[in-house]
């Protein structure tokens, strides 16, 4: 298969997955306004300002994913252009740099995990359940990006590999 192809469709594919995930925070921002406006309980009332955290951390993280990867798709044909081996090179160490960042995301997410959910066992002021709340749903819809881009990344990782040899 060709690199260069394979390469830009997966730059395309990070592209595709941050424009999920900024959809994923509208619905936080929806929430958050929902609960805003038809909140009548204390509890109703203390999930907007969790809400709208939560919405502004997955547009920054879209946003990340979104201008991090856009430029490649043009900077990757101009890097395998120039030196198709030098770029096969620096990708797989950039995918393997990834590889080993995505794992500790795996390991630190579950335990902010843990943590929100002692939060909302031993805390009873609402403000403080609804924080504990919206970050174990923030972690989970993080998690569900993060796999993804495990999964692709892994995936190119193994192809970029294959060219090496």
């Amino acid at each position: 298969m060709d690199i260069l192809k394979l390469s830009i469709d997966w730059a395309k594919a990070e592209i595709f997955s941050a424009k999920i995930s900024l959809l994923l925070s509208l619905l936080f921002f929806l929430a958050a306004l929902g609960f805003w406006q038809l909140g009548k309980t204390a509890m109703a009332k203390a999930f907007v300002w969790p809400m709208l955290a939560a919405g502004v951390l997955i547009v920054a993280v879209s946003a990340g994913l979104y201008f991090a990867n856009k430029p490649r798709v043009t900077q990757f044909e101009i890097a395998y252009n120039t030196d198709a081996k030098a770029f096969v090179h620096a990708e797989t160490a950039r995918t393997a740099k990834s590889q080993n960042d995505l794992a500790l995301v795996f390991k630190v997410l579950p335990l902010i995990i843990i943590a929100a959910a002692l939060l909302i066992m031993f805390v009873n002021k609402p403000l403080w359940r609804a924080i504990g709340i919206t970050t174990i749903a923030v972690m989970t819809i993080l998690m569900f990006i993060d796999s993804n881009t495990d999964a692709r990344n892994t995936a190119y990782h193994q192809h970029l590999l294959a060219e090496k040899q």
